[in-house]
């Protein structure tokens, strides 16, 4: 498979506990690139991982310090 396939791939069965890991991954076979062409086609797909890992980021409850009573 050739990488923007698998970027795509990867692209397609993100969610939000494999986000992190499959950002990672695409990053590494975008690297591997050797032409523009191939790049812009990847890019689509490196923009949607990077929007989803944002959306999912901020909709992640944050935590309040504990208040432990000692």
């Amino acid at each position: 498979m050739d990488a923007v396939a698998e970027i795509r791939k990867i692209y397609h069965r993100a969610t939000r506990a494999t986000i992190a890991r499959d950002l990672a991954r695409a990053i590494e076979l975008l690297k591997t690139l050797d032409t523009e062409e191939e790049r812009e086609r990847a890019a689509v797909y490196m923009d949607g991982l990077s929007q989803m890992r944002s959306e999912w980021q901020a909709a992640q409850p944050t935590r309040k310090p504990s208040t432990s009573t000692r």
